[in-house]
């Protein structure tokens, strides 16, 4: 990647990147380039643990709590897990600040509950793979649908995959309350996540606005 796209998206100047880059270097961060070629990190390389603003703290307790709460049990067991892992490598006064947030996740409405375990759904996402469904309109009406599956979306009482349907050759959501039987198939669908993430956003007029991973 150049320096200059770099710089661009964390907001920094040339120069100060330059500076960074070398610095990691410095490290032992196992970067190839130069400036004015572009630069490469290589895999297998873990920066040390970042410390945070007290702020970021209470941001992370509350995201994790929120998860724990309103996740399935996986996810759940997940965002405890990260948020041991970070109080592990906390200097005592920062992880006192964790321990004792005050930022608590209110009770939401009663969540409609899955029939299928979302976690399979997310391993899906993450592989791109294309999935099976025997999925429940609503007037309770069944089809059998395979879908490319590349978004999961949290509401306060129902979980929205989102996905390409082949039956219907169009992008569209599908409740998990009414996904009754879900299977991972073994190939992968033929476009990108992050490509049917972008035509889904131009679709529905969010291109100009982006989640959390930046997309």
């Amino acid at each position: 990647m150049s320096g200059r796209a770099l710089a661009d998206e964390l907001g920094i100047s040339l120069r100060t990147l330059y500076r960074d880059i070398a610095s990691l270097q410095a490290q032992g961060a196992d970067i190839a380039g130069e400036p004015g070629i572009g630069y490469v990190l290589r895999p297998g390389f873990t920066l040390p643990p970042l410390m945070f603003s007290e702020e970021e703290i209470e941001a992370l307790v509350l995201g994790s709590r929120w998860v724990a709460d309103r996740g399935d049990a996986r996810l759940g067991a997940a965002a405890r897990d990260a948020l041991a892992k970070i109080a592990a490598v906390l200097p005592s006064g920062l992880r006192d600040v964790l321990d004792g947030s005050s930022l608590l996740v209110g009770p939401g409405n009663v969540r409609i509950g899955s029939a299928v375990d979302l976690a399979s759904v997310r391993w899906a996402i993450r592989a791109e793979r294309r999935v099976a469904v025997s999925y429940r309109d609503g007037t309770g009406r069944v089809s059998q649908r395979v879908i490319w599956p590349f978004a999961l979306g949290f509401f306060d009482n129902v979980r929205i995959v989102l996905g390409w349907c082949e039956l219907r050759s169009d992008f569209r959501h599908f409740r998990a309350d009414r996904i009754d039987a879900v299977s991972v198939l073994e190939d992968r669908y033929p476009r990108r996540r992050l490509a049917l993430m972008k035509a889904w956003r131009e679709r529905e007029g969010l291109a100009g606005r982006k989640d959390a991973d930046g997309n």
